[in-house]
């Protein structure tokens, strides 16, 4: 079942500023096809925590362009599911996760969402759900969410950084999850997001292998099928980065259409830093000169051109520890963007 929306830490600012002053002509191509936006929230209405924050006022005015009818908001799911059929989705298809299970998704952000009728999906690190800690939901009121049609996702069980842990203690601390949801809930989750967004090969192998049956970062980007299942795209909004002009930004927002991507692997190894970032473009683009890349800690890098339609991102310096953001964006038809974007992680130890 398809919802109407009639019914139903960030990125960088010098990126979402330079796409909204720069806008231009359309680029060559139709407007892609089957693809989705995901957005992502953490916190409502908590002005403790502005980078995992939505202010309420700037949730109200979400909503009010969620509801506007220009978007299908689907559950997650539904979404996944017709990727994997190859069934059509409708154009500007858009999901909304929310991660962690606070407690402010509880009082302050699914009150709203559920008055508007809006669907979305919560992903539980089940460790500090339940323990009385103030900041967090009890698994009371998540099984409530979950019987008045929410879908729960899985966020591990500590929250760990799952990159600099060994593979034995990311999968011990899956298991734990398991066995919390099966117990809490009677089943686990088929949909699994990253903490902070952080994930390797041999991480998204072994969540695979565990059953869950996609996996979701925190790089900004449209979703479609031709993105690797186990580490997809969300725009995440804060409230430094959900103004409604970034929203929009990210609603519209269409698949760049890319092929050969290097490396494949988002863990910088310690001696390939900085990583060497290519891919090649989809041929109905064209010349696609327009297109540009940034970097979350360096802003717009240089491109380099080889052959036709590859592309290779040229940067000047080594990535720091931790996390690290490649976009890459190309004006497209009817005002939209075309928009690839990546995580890397270089481990802090």
């Amino acid at each position: 079942m398809i919802y109407n929306i009639s019914r139903w830490i960030a990125h960088f600012r010098p990126l979402a500023l330079a796409l909204l002053l720069t806008a231009g002509p359309a680029a060559g191509g139709a407007v892609a096809a089957d693809s989705a936006s995901v957005v992502i929230y953490h916190r409502f209405g908590d002005e403790r925590y502005p980078a995992t924050n939505i202010r309420l006022d700037q949730l109200d005015e979400h909503i009010r362009e969620y509801t506007s009818g220009k978007y299908t908001v689907m559950p997650l799911e539904e979404i996944m599911a017709a990727i994997e059929k190859g069934t059509p989705l409708p154009d500007h298809a858009v999901a909304i996760t929310i991660d962690d299970a606070f407690r402010s998704v509880y009082t302050e952000g699914w009150p709203r969402l559920r008055k508007a009728g809006l669907p979305f999906t919560l992903f539980v690190a089940t460790e500090p759900v339940g323990s009385g800690l103030p900041d967090y939901m009890t698994w009371d009121q998540v099984r409530e969410m979950r019987d008045a049609g929410v879908t729960i996702g899985a966020h591990s069980h500590t929250h760990l950084h799952m990159v600099d842990a060994t593979l034995r203690t990311d999968h011990a601390d899956i298991e734990a999850s398991n066995r919390i949801f099966k117990r809490e809930l009677g089943k686990i989750p088929s949909l699994f997001a990253y903490p902070y967004g952080e994930a390797d090969l041999a991480i998204m192998n072994m969540i695979k292998e565990v059953g869950y049956t996609a996996g979701f970062g925190q790089h900004s980007g449209a979703l479609d099928a031709s993105l690797p299942r186990y580490y997809l795209p969300r725009f995440p909004l804060n409230e430094a980065y959900g103004t409604l002009d970034r929203l929009r930004l990210a609603l519209n927002a269409l698949p760049l259409p890319v092929s050969d991507v290097t490396p494949t692997d988002p863990l910088v190894p310690a001696g390939g830093n900085p990583p060497a970032v290519g891919f090649t473009l989809g041929a109905s683009l064209g010349k696609a000169d327009r297109l540009a890349c940034y970097h979350s800690h360096g802003g717009k890098t240089r491109l380099e051109r080889v052959g036709e339609h590859r592309v290779e991102v040229r940067l000047d310096a080594p990535f720091p520890a931790g996390r690290s953001r490649i976009n890459c964006t190309l004006p497209g038809p009817a005002g939209r963007w075309y928009w690839y974007g990546t995580q890397f992680y270089v481990k802090k130890r």
